[in-house]
């Protein structure tokens, strides 16, 4: 009896603290890298969905990309778009007609979706169909119709023929499959960042089998042709990836490709205890650091204090800014003048000093942050604190010293103590400077965005991270043809639903300019029409930290915290 006493309390230490015994039983590859190990890491934020065409965050973004292939993606150093399903592709002379060439022998992960599970050669009607897809009219299940509205020929055809119940067997004019291996994509107008588009998760591509199989469970079902897969999901709990065993890919060395067994996602919501459990050796990265503890972890040089030593510390500004947004159909924030008041009334320099910590920079400029490609931000005049300002503002908006304002709710989302800190912070900052009443809401993230998209809240916080460096990914959100005619319908791109038919002209003409130096002029205009707008109040631009454990290696940081883990790999403790 006491030896199965004995043998009991083990496998409970095990289950309990394992994680500090990890198993790190690798095999050499080739270029001196390693084969095994699951890289475990945390989101604070469960997701709604890992169907590719209804991702709105982050979370399920960082998960899907290590499940699905598109014909391009995003380099994970530079941003920089590079081939993906596709080997290659040739432009033609009026830069309208792109034509893609596959990998041959690319396979869809193994799944029940497949006759005997077993996952089939994914080909060009594939592309096809899922690029289809993208354009199908269904607002209630699909949020990226936006990246080929307008810009791929017939792709605002089908929308419309779908939205009827008519769907054309020739699916999207423009999109052609010429064999197994090739399919063009033929463009309205030349437009200039379509194959950093084409990268995007609504571009990733997925069997019709799944589909056919899950219907609206396949949120829960993704099957793509990536690195892992999904093998166990407990919503709020955990999401284990498992190693593809018939991934197609291999690395410079021919290394057959992951080299991780698994990825571990948790979803601990509190930054002090996802930190807690790294230092454990319980996860292997931590990205951004709790800010009440900012001080302890790293110096005013950024090095990392002795207790934290031993961990690898990266950051670098991201292309990224949090913001909070106005509802400019509602019955408050319809005022240009009342949100120019907000936007006067916030001490940005410190609440990044004092509350933010080195964490991120005053947005003091525009809507798209230093850092986008080669754009001037510094072209672009934003908001500084001025309280005099501010309070004049609110005199012309109606309410001298605040007088007869209705009590406002700030909605923004559970998950990590970031966001509140700063939703307090900038409380305060209201209340004192415009003499008003702010209440502070936190709802889960799949509530908010809802609410957001639905037009259901006035003032919500929220943030941006560029998709790819080009101030496109930034200013696109503001575009008038992405408001619905009905407040009721519900909108992904452009949540403000604000309307400027100067702004539209103005970005529209930036995307039709090939010379970029000429483009980015004429971003700035629309940027800067964004901001004497007021369309939201900008509050800072971010800057990432990010600890990982010394034995981990090829994971790096860029400025949009795009993650790739085909090629991460752990090197035995001795090597660290």
């Amino acid at each position: 009896m006491q030896k199965y006493l004995i043998l009991f309390i083990s496998i409970v230490l095990v289950a309990c603290h394992g994680e500090q015994k990890r198993d790190f039983d690798l095999k050499p590859a080739k270029g001196g890298r390693y084969y095994g190990g699951t890289f475990r890491t945390n989101e604070e934020e469960y997701f709604k969905t890992l169907y590719p065409l209804n991702i709105t965050e982050v979370t399920a973004h960082r998960i899907c990309e290590q499940i699905f292939d598109g014909l391009t993606t995003f380099d994970d150093s530079t941003l920089a778009v590079v081939p993906q399903l596709a080997t290659h592709w040739d432009i033609d002379p009026t830069a309208t007609k792109y034509t893609f060439y596959l990998h041959k022998g690319v396979h869809f992960q193994d799944d029940k979706c497949f006759p005997n599970g077993k996952g089939r050669e994914l080909t060009a009607r594939d592309v096809k169909y899922c690029l289809d897809r993208v354009c199908y009219h269904d607002p209630a299940n699909n949020q990226g119709f936006w990246i080929f509205k307008d810009v791929v020929k017939g792709a605002n055809e089908y929308d419309s023929l779908t939205a009827k119940g008519i769907v054309p067997d020739s699916g999207v004019s423009g999109i052609k499959v010429l064999d197994d291996y090739t399919i063009q994509i033929e463009l309205e107008r030349p437009y200039a960042v379509f194959l950093a588009r084409l990268a995007l998760i609504f571009a990733k591509v997925y069997p019709h089998e799944a589909v056919e199989k899950y219907g609206d469970e396949i949120r829960n079902h993704p099957v793509g042709s990536g690195p892992f897969y999904l093998k166990i999901n407990r919503a709020d709990q955990v999401t284990f990836l498992a190693r593809n065993p018939n991934y197609w890919k291999k690395d410079e060395y021919g290394n057959q490709l992951p080299f991780l067994n698994a990825i571990r996602v948790s979803y601990i919501k509190e930054k002090k205890n996802e930190l807690l459990e790294f230092t454990k050796g319980n996860s292997d990265l931590v990205y951004r650091l709790p800010l009440e503890m900012i001080d302890e972890i790293v110096d005013y040089k950024k090095n990392l204090k002795p207790a934290y030593k031993k961990y690898t510390l990266q950051y670098k500004p991201q292309i990224a800014i949090q913001y909070y947004g106005f509802q400019h159909q509602g019955k408050i924030f319809n005022n240009k003048d009342l949100r120019i008041a907000f936007c006067y009334a916030i001490d940005r320099e410190k609440l990044c000093d004092f509350t933010l910590k080195g964490t991120g920079y005053p947005a003091i400029y525009g809507i798209v942050p230093p850092g986008t490609g080669t754009y001037d931000y510094t072209a672009v005049k934003g908001y500084t604190y001025n309280p005099a300002l501010a309070k004049e503002y609110m005199s012309k908006a109606g309410y001298p010293k605040g007088q007869g304002f209705p009590k406002i709710t700030l909605q923004l989302n559970s998950g990590g103590s970031r966001n509140a800190q700063v939703a307090e912070a900038i409380k305060k900052m209201l209340e004192e400077t415009l003499n008003i009443h702010v209440e502070l809401l936190i709802v889960p993230w799949a509530q908010h965005t809802e609410a957001i998209e639905q037009a259901k809240v006035d003032f919500w916080r929220l943030g941006w991270v560029g998709d790819y460096p080009d101030p496109e990914s930034f200013l696109n959100l503001f575009h008038s043809k992405y408001v619905p005619d009905d407040i009721n319908t519900k909108t992904y791109i452009n949540s403000f639903r604000y309307k400027n038919k100067h702004f539209d002209e103005v970005f529209d003409k930036a995307l039709s300019i090939v010379d970029e130096k000429e483009r980015n002029k004429w971003y700035a205009k629309a940027d800067q029409i964004v901001i004497d707008d007021a369309v939201v109040l900008p509050i800072y631009y971010d800057i990432d930290f990010r600890l990982l454990q010394p034995n981990v290696r090829n994971c790096p940081q860029n400025a949009s915290e795009q993650r790739d883990f085909s090629e991460v790999y752990f090197v035995p403790f001795q090597q660290k």
